[in-house]
């Protein structure tokens, strides 16, 4: 609740003022009984019609004046409702997005963008709908109870013999509802997750492929009908609760009325008495009610804070330490020290309700990297090749810190990459990978999210370096050409050119080619790296390859087997050493599941 109270805070005057409003609202909502037991009692009696007029008329000004109460009311509510739903999500949003990537290798993407909508929503009912409710009912019940002893002792005593029947069940059907509530956003995000994996375009084409439409259809429907007999089942037990709580608050009226007639009647209080305790002992049971509601309305809510908690409260293996760096003028030099890797563990990365239904998955206890050394010279050109699961894509992360070593170190310009801002060093960093991202929009904005403030003339100036700007040109729409999602519009070789222009934009040090050729047919590959080889001039580039024939003329050639540094030299040396790469050369253009010679 303390937590909850802190997301709060900003809005504390607004909160304030939207209480004062409520119990107002509460106090102006006694005056109607009392002005009704005026008119019968006094005005009536007396036949005094100016009185009666009077006191018309002051029920008319009280109910404007609570329709205009009712107003702020609500004003403040959104106000400080829809603030609060701002800042949770934006508070996730950047906590996402701190997250290491061994998080998002873990995590239903469906699930998490749940916690960002329906969770967030939740959560602040508990601030706004339900605070109100409960500040709003006690403040009626306090009044209304002292309005009634003074009118009538013995009938406001006799209301309350009904009180145990609120208070009794109201814990035990707010913890089964909150169960039930917890359970119903867990399937909300099983559902959202299928519709994210399977609405984009990759998973539309393998569900058509592989003709399985039927069976999709069937799982969404088990998710959709769990989802729908937990409502039903949520609203059957709140309806059943609240309907048995309205009827007992129904037997105590007529408790009332039925005593109160008899007290009429032998004279021990007038009409006007018994009509005014009749209006206010609805106002006994209704806020009765509604605290007993307003405890499952808390459980219920309560239950979407503490998943909003659970990313918030997630650790984040990779910050900037306090007294981090700006890599400033970077040149480009790249320095492996005895570097040793194992990827951090599902509990340190991962949150077991994101990951899967059943928790979170087993972590391979094994070294990745072992032993890494390897130094790069500004404007050098260094290929890294070997086998699949070799270690080649994780060595090239662990340069923009993606992740972090295990142990030993990698520096960029003499510093430990660990000591320097991450903004800094990523801006000292392009990597093209072998599946680049695009947005689904248009071609401009994927080239501007490198460089914000791009002139055009930029943009064509890079296009043209990567041999993309003649394409994008015969385009109808040019560079105002949407991309589709993750650039699908677009074929492999443009999209791969693309890229490279988007990252010429960014005008980086370092250069990361994570097999950038290695999807794409010999017509594509040769116009990519025909690219490769314009813009890689006097930068320096860390080649990731599978097929040999892309960096034989790299100025140094490492290879990599399992985890390991097993040879490196140029391309002739290794040749001549005919070893691991020279049998691989001769086996064919790409590596394959091998061990070295001896």
């Amino acid at each position: 609740m303390r937590r909850a109270w802190n997301f709060s805070s900003p809005y504390k005057k607004k909160i304030i003022g939207f209480l004062l409003a409520i119990l107002a609202s509460a106090l102006l909502a006694l005056a109607p009984p009392f002005l009704f037991r005026a008119i019968l009692d006094t005005a009536i009696v007396q036949k005094d019609r100016g009185l009666i007029t009077l006191l018309a008329f002051l029920l008319v000004v009280a109910a404007i004046g609570d329709a205009i109460l009712a107003i702020v009311q609500r004003w403040l509510s959104s106000r400080i409702g829809e603030g609060l739903i701002y800042d949770l999500r934006v508070a996730l949003f950047d906590k996402v997005q701190r997250m290491p990537i061994a998080f998002f290798t873990r995590t239903q993407t469906g699930a998490l963008i749940s916690r960002l909508n329906s969770d967030v929503v939740g959560a602040q009912t508990a601030v706004t709908s339900t605070l109100g409710s409960v500040v709003s009912n006690v403040v009626i019940l306090a009044t209304s109870l002292a309005a009634m002893l003074v009118l009538e002792w013995r009938l406001t005593l006799l209301s309350l013999i009904v009180l145990p029947v609120f208070i009794a069940p109201a814990k035990r059907v707010g913890n089964k509802l909150g169960a039930i509530a917890r359970h119903q956003m867990e399937l909300n995000a099983q559902m959202n997750t299928q519709m994210t994996e399977r609405f984009n375009v990759a998973g539309a084409v393998i569900v058509k492929l592989f003709g399985r439409r039927e069976r999709e259809v069937n799982d969404f429907s088990q998710k959709a009908a769990g989802v729908r007999d937990t409502g039903v089942k949520s609203a059957l037990y709140g309806r059943v609760f609240f309907v048995a709580l309205g009827l007992v608050g129904a037997m105590g009226a007529a408790a009332i009325y039925g005593v109160g007639a008899h007290l009429v009647v032998s004279g021990n209080i007038s009409t006007g008495t018994l009509v005014a305790m009749a209006a206010l002992v609805t106002r006994i049971y209704q806020p009765l009610t509604g605290l007993t509601n307003a405890r499952v309305e808390v459980m219920t809510a309560f239950v979407s804070f503490d998943r909003v908690f659970e990313v918030l409260d997630a650790p984040v293996l990779i910050t900037d330490a306090p007294d981090a760096i700006v890599l400033a003028h970077p040149r480009g030099d790249v320095e492996f020290d005895n570097v040793v890797f194992r990827y951090p563990s599902a509990s340190e990365t991962s949150i077991a309700s994101l990951e899967s239904v059943g928790g979170i998955s087993g972590d391979p206890n094994v070294d990745v990297l072992r032993g890494i050394s390897l130094k790069i010279a500004s404007g050098q050109t260094v290929a890294v090749v070997g086998a699949s699961g070799s270690g080649k894509s994780t060595l090239a992360s662990l340069v923009p810190r993606l992740y972090d070593v295990t142990s030993g170190c990698v520096r960029v310009d003499g510093y430990d990459v660990r000591t320097l801002t991450g903004d800094s060093l990523h801006d000292a960093i392009g990597v093209v990978s072998q599946d680049p991202h695009l947005f689904h929009e248009s071609i401009e904005s994927n080239l501007r999210y490198a460089k914000p403030n791009a002139t055009h003339d930029e943009l064509v100036a890079a296009c043209e370096a990567a041999r993309i700007h003649h394409t994008i040109a015969q385009l109808p729409d040019g560079y105002q050409t949407m991309v589709g999602e993750r650039g699908y519009r677009l074929s492999g070789g443009e999209k791969q050119r693309l890229a490279i222009a988007r990252m010429l934009l960014k005008n980086p040090a370092i250069m990361i080619m994570d097999e950038a050729t290695s999807h794409l047919d010999n017509e594509n590959e040769a116009l990519v790296q025909e690219a490769l080889d314009a813009v890689l001039h006097g930068r320096t580039a860390l080649v990731i390859a599978h097929r040999l024939s892309t960096i034989q003329n790299a100025d140094r050639i490492v290879v990599l087997n399992k985890g390991q540094i097993v040879e490196q030299g140029t391309h002739d040396q290794l040749m001549a050493l005919n070893g691991f790469y020279a049998t691989q050369v001769r086996v064919g253009d790409s590596f394959n599941e091998a061990t070295p010679t001896s």
